[in-house]
């Protein structure tokens, strides 16, 4: 067996998703014989104001960043959820179609996760907050300090 074939066995790297429209959260993990190691983590701002579509724009170009400089074997992405504004739900639809488009674009695999299952998985509780999910993975990754704009 040569080294790559090793290495797609023993490592993967996994880039996850939340996408938003004003707030994109990411993390890059890398999983290597059963540890998890945090290779990076934070947020995208897309700010207030400006137009929806140069938002667009900005997600589109930082995913694929991230996905140039990592080189992820997968992409995890929240699911859309059903809310009651449409306005809401076809902004963010859009966010996370775009950033789909980037991973698809350097020909990455994407599975899509419910965003109650997440918190379920990660916190035990699938209503937990968002700030519940922060203090959780904290803990796990030994993270000293919760990133801003949570």
């Amino acid at each position: 067996m040569n080294k790559v074939d090793k290495k797609a066995i023993t490592e993967k790297i996994i880039l996850g998703l939340d996408p938003g429209t004003n707030v994109m959260g990411y993390g890059v993990i890398l999983i290597r014989t059963g540890s998890v190691t945090v290779l990076q983590f934070g947020v995208i701002q897309m700010g207030k104001t400006g137009a929806h579509a140069m938002k667009l724009k900005k997600i589109f170009d930082r995913v694929l960043a991230l996905v140039d400089e990592f080189k992820p074997d997968e992409v995890a992405l929240e699911a859309p959820f059903f809310g009651k504004n449409v306005q809401s739900m076809l902004k963010l639809g859009r966010a996370q179609g775009v950033a789909m488009s980037a991973a698809l674009y350097r020909e990455i695999p994407i599975t899509e996760y419910a965003p109650k299952k997440v918190k379920q998985s990660v916190t035990g509780n699938g209503n937990a907050s968002k700030e519940q999910v922060a203090k959780m993975l904290m803990q796990i990754f030994s993270i000293k300090e919760i990133p801003k704009l949570f």
